[in-house]
């Protein structure tokens, strides 16, 4: 296992880190597989205090099996992240998510602590910073001992996650940066330059390129798997200290392992391969559709930008899978109201609104052939 020194600190966690939140539904085999991931090397655990079946208002049970499983080893040789959601934004609330989450792990402190969890720039000024809120109980708790390391997770845009580490406060970040979804370099960048260390979620776009994909696999040699390319892909990063899969198998974690213990980092030609296979498909998906959604709102409802995202999925990256289950989302259960490309009754008002001139309609057809089950 390769490992990776955290932020400005003596502490080297794994390149792999086990993201626990899409633990098996087995709570036995679950902490089998976290337990083989310390076998292996993996010393780096993440959970959250609503993990597998909470909310922000309740915890889930996923701490409770971290704890669980980390007994397998001495206390010092694993470090464990969790987060304290924004939801009531009282300094009183905000402790007593972190005295739950520390009994239900049922240790006496938390390696990186995200203060906040999934926060963006509004939230962290209005209902963690500003006096009363968590900010001072942080505080207070790092001086109890029972936090080591501040660190947040986001989803924020690139411009604000800069704005959140430029504060000062924080030694780590876990944003989403995978093969997909390249967005976040700019922050990744700038931790690395200021000994913040990045925490990649995501790495496998979310179960995206757990996917085999014949064109992503063909890009290197001497790449078997999808997965094995996207791992390979994050941790050739310079700027990225642990990149956390969530893995809900012993053959997954066997597999992550092995890929993240490979001593060879991708060479500069293999990047360059990378660099210009995904450029290549990237102008082909935009070629396709853009997403700009200037063809919204449909008078039926149907989620053209949606349809055209998930066809992107088959024919520009080839993952037929993750395309068709994205596409079996639309429909009358979809939360935004958005429906599937035969509820199209050729009115031509979106073809009009199109920038790009593509003909929608003749898509839709194709999109939903090749898409419905």
């Amino acid at each position: 296992m390769q490992y990776r020194r955290y932020a400005n600190t003596d502490i080297m966690i794994s390149a792999l880190g086990f993201g626990a939140m899409r633990l098996p539904k087995d709570d036995d085999y679950a902490i089998e597989c976290m337990q083989r991931a310390l076998e292996l090397g993996v010393n780096f655990i993440d959970s959250a205090f609503g993990y597998r079946g909470g909310t922000e208002a309740g915890p889930g049970s996923s701490e409770i099996l971290v704890g669980r499983a980390i007994k397998a080893v001495p206390r010092d040789r694993v470090y464990i992240s969790t987060k304290n959601p924004v939801s009531d934004p009282s300094g009183k609330a905000w402790r007593e998510r972190l005295d739950i989450s520390l009994e239900r792990l049922d240790t006496d402190y938390i390696d990186f602590y995200q203060l906040a969890h999934s926060v963006s720039w509004e939230d962290y000024a209005t209902k963690f910073r500003p006096a009363g809120c968590g900010w001072e109980e942080a505080l207070r708790a790092r001086d109890e001992g029972l936090i080591r390391h501040f660190g947040f997770s986001s989803h924020d845009t690139p411009e604000n996650m800069l704005r959140l580490l430029e504060e000062g406060i924080f030694e780590s970040v876990i944003l989403q940066y995978n093969l997909l979804d390249r967005r976040n370099e700019p922050v990744i960048e700038y931790a690395r330059e200021h000994n913040i260390s990045v925490l990649v979620m995501g790495t496998v776009g979310g179960g995206r390129l757990g996917m085999s994909s014949e064109k992503l696999e063909g890009i290197l040699p001497g790449t078997a798997t999808t997965p094995e390319l996207a791992i390979r892909f994050v941790l050739a990063n310079p700027g990225v200290t642990s990149a956390m899969s969530g893995m809900n198998s012993v053959e997954m974690v066997e597999e992550n392992a092995a890929t993240a213990s490979r001593e060879a980092p991708l060479s500069a030609e293999e990047l360059g391969a990378i660099e210009q296979a995904l450029g290549e498909n990237a102008r082909l998906a935009d070629l396709y559709c853009t997403g700009c959604n200037y063809c919204m709102p449909c008078p039926q409802d149907v989620g053209i930008p949606q349809t055209f995202a998930a066809m992107n999925m088959l024919r520009v990256w080839g993952l037929e899978d993750v395309a068709k289950a994205q596409y079996a989302r639309l429909g009358p259960e979809n939360r935004e109201g958005l429906l599937q490309a035969d509820a199209c009754v050729e009115c031509g008002q979106c073809e009009d609104k199109c920038p790009q001139n593509i003909p929608i309609i003749d898509q839709l057809k194709e999109c939903h052939e090749a898409l419905s089950e």
